[in-house]
């Protein structure tokens, strides 16, 4: 009766550790897995910020004002087409 006790402690015990063992690794994945959810968000927050600059970089005003200031670019004047070349061109 006695070694079936002892059996049976030993059996507890190992039961006991392994529940230990396995809740003590849902815990660092639980951290693992709230670190990365949290890197996640913080990549999400600077995509936003870039698309905000490139929004900025790519508006219509500030690349006209790089095309004249910096490349020295001027508006074309208007084609003045006559009656006679409109008539003949849109056929």
């Amino acid at each position: 009766m006695l070694r079936f006790n002892m059996v049976l402690l030993l059996i507890v015990i190992c039961c006991a550790l392994g529940t230990v063992t396995s809740q003590h690794k849902a815990r660092k994945l639980f951290q693992a897995l709230e670190a990365e959810q949290e890197r996640a968000r913080q990549l999400d927050v600077e995509y936003d910020q870039l698309q905000l600059e490139l929004s900025t970089w790519a508006t219509h005003p500030r690349i006209e004002k790089i095309a004249r200031e910096r490349l020295k670019m001027v508006v074309p004047p208007p084609v003045r087409v006559s009656a006679a070349a409109a008539a003949a061109g849109g056929r």
